[in-house]
């Protein structure tokens, strides 16, 4: 029988001789001739059908060719599983923990007043304290205050902003819009001063606000009138509000504001009688505070206070100034600033009926106004220029 002839080239590269399962190869591809992946299958299944031993039925020069293809297979494979492993440690590895969120500043910081138990000072008789507690590290500023306005005070029923501490030189509070929009900022150089023009009533209000959380709202029960103090009218004119049971924040009592003041166990480096004369921690009186332009004391010589009108800055003669400024010389032992000069500070005791406890002295005092023996007063509705506040709580 004569051979078969393809019909053209790509025939010889793709059809079967007649007869036997051998491609013919081309005549432009006789010393490259490969078999088809198509014919390799082909010559396996056949080989399994056969019985016969695997890839021992090919040709040598397929064996050839189906070892390499599969070695090539092999080695992909391995590839791709390593790979895989690479992907699955990855998955499996624990999540980097997230970084934690910094802790926000505290509204308003407080040191501990510790060594509770402790008597009286027994040249004034003032400063014995059962209990530990908090009180703020410095007075409260013009911008804390400005906060409060502007929670509770777009339409301001009780006054919480008082003209004078925008037109005062020494206030430090502007009032912007008309109610019941009003809104409120602090004056160039005066958000860290300690904000003064202040009622006994409405540092009240203050703490309330900071009691029920410092919540935004007109001034009712929930923000500003009841909480640590329950204000009514009758209560006001009577001048006989008092500490609430249960107060988060509170205007310190005397003998509360004393001891943070005046008092360091002779035990802990302290006076004999455990009461120093001056809030500086020292029975000398302290350096007169001078400033720098936008009234910071530069003069911190370990025993310092804001008083004789040392700080003079912005035009006046005598200024209040940033609290804390003053350094470690300026704190008393428990770690309170300014407690002697800078601003008179309300305490919430009752004097005479009509009247509600000051101390420390200000800005434009003498050194009398500045030490222990120095009891202020004043009608609580009443405001000054010389006085402010500084908060306390459990």
């Amino acid at each position: 029988m004569s051979e078969q002839r393809p019909k053209n080239e790509r025939d010889a590269l793709t059809g079967v001789e007649t007869g036997t399962l051998f491609k013919k190869p081309s005549p432009l591809r006789m010393n490259s001739w490969f078999p088809t992946k198509k014919f390799v299958a082909w010559a396996l299944c056949l080989s399994l059908i056969l019985g016969a031993a695997g890839p021992a039925f090919l040709t040598p020069e397929l064996e050839a060719a189906s070892q390499a293809s599969l070695t090539r297979l092999v080695k992909k494979l391995k590839r791709q599983v390593k790979k895989l492993k690479r992907q699955l440690a990855v998955a499996r590895r624990p999540a980097p923990e997230p970084e934690p969120e910094p802790e926000p500043e505290p509204f308003i910081e407080m040191v501990t007043v510790g060594n509770p138990g402790n008597g009286n000072d027994p040249e004034q008789n003032f400063g014995a304290v059962a209990e530990a507690f908090q009180i703020g590290k410095y007075e409260v500023t013009n911008a804390q205050y400005v906060a409060f306005l502007n929670a509770v005070a777009a339409e301001d029923p009780n006054g919480l902003f008082d003209a004078s501490m925008e037109s005062n030189a020494w206030g430090g509070i502007v009032q912007v819009g008309t109610s019941p929009n009003f809104s409120y900022a602090t004056k160039t150089a005066m958000g860290d001063k300690p904000v003064n023009l202040v009622s006994f009533w409405n540092i009240c209000r203050f703490c309330n606000w900071l009691h029920n959380g410092r919540l935004v709202g007109a001034q009712d029960n929930s923000t500003t009138e009841d909480g640590a103090y329950a204000l009514t009218a009758g209560t006001i004119a009577a001048n006989t509000v008092t500490r609430n049971v249960g107060a988060k924040f509170f205007i310190p009592s005397e003998d509360e504001w004393y001891k943070a003041a005046y008092h360091q166990p002779a035990a802990e480096g302290g006076d004999a009688d455990d009461y120093w004369f001056y809030a500086s921690g020292s029975n000398d009186s302290p350096t007169v505070g001078t400033v720098n332009a936008i009234g910071e004391i530069i003069n911190d010589d370990g025993n310092i206070a804001n008083y004789l009108n040392g700080a003079d800055w912005d035009g006046q003669d005598g200024n209040v100034t940033t609290v804390g400024s003053g350094g470690a010389g300026s704190a008393s032992f428990y770690g309170a600033f300014d407690m002697g000069g800078n601003v008179w500070e309300w305490n919430e005791t009752i004097i005479l009926t009509t009247s509600r406890g000051a101390r420390g002295g200000a800005f434009h005092n003498n050194v009398g106004s500045v030490r222990s023996s120095r009891r202020g007063q004043a009608g609580p509705g009443t405001i000054f220029s010389i006085q402010g506040f500084r908060v306390a709580s459990p």
